[in-house]
């Protein structure tokens, strides 16, 4: 039976947009390989989380990812989604945003904003990530109110 991609990464978005880290961390394999697209590389479940723990906690205010377009390779098990990364900072999560970067994003941009991404996933015969590597403008996103909303 071959994998239904398509479906494991509508899932794993609906799980990462419920905030539920627990949930997010199923999707991938034990060695698997996470590059957030800052330069790092974090290998291994426990790295992988320590690396997603400061968005769940609201670190970066809510965030959303609405997929734009996704490519599938199921014989390669590979797949590849474009996104937009939605952040408010309103309400509870917002405060969690540092104060200096919380007030130099609303000055310029208003409380909601949103930015364009990548993400290449790489699966395994049971369908777990193996690996997901991000590609996006982190030293200067191109942050838009237009796409807060």
């Amino acid at each position: 039976m071959a994998l239904d991609l398509a479906a494991i990464l509508d899932a794993w978005n609906a799980v990462f947009n419920a905030n539920d880290l627990d949930g997010v961390m199923t999707y991938f394999a034990p060695d698997a390989i996470y590059r957030p697209g800052d330069g790092t590389e974090h290998r291994g479940l426990a790295a992988i989380r320590a690396a997603f723990a400061p968005q769940f906690a609201g670190r970066l205010g809510a965030m959303r990812f609405d997929l734009e377009d996704t490519l599938i390779d199921r014989e390669a098990r590979k797949a590849t989604t474009r996104w937009i990364c939605r952040h408010d900072l309103r309400g509870e999560r917002g405060r969690a945003v540092p104060t200096w970067l919380r007030l130099m994003i609303r000055a310029r941009y208003g409380e909601r904003v949103g930015w364009r991404g990548v993400d290449v996933f790489h699966f395994d015969l049971a369908g777990k990530f193996t690996g997901k590597f991000t590609y996006a403008n982190y030293d200067r996103p191109q942050l838009r109110r237009d796409l807060g909303a």
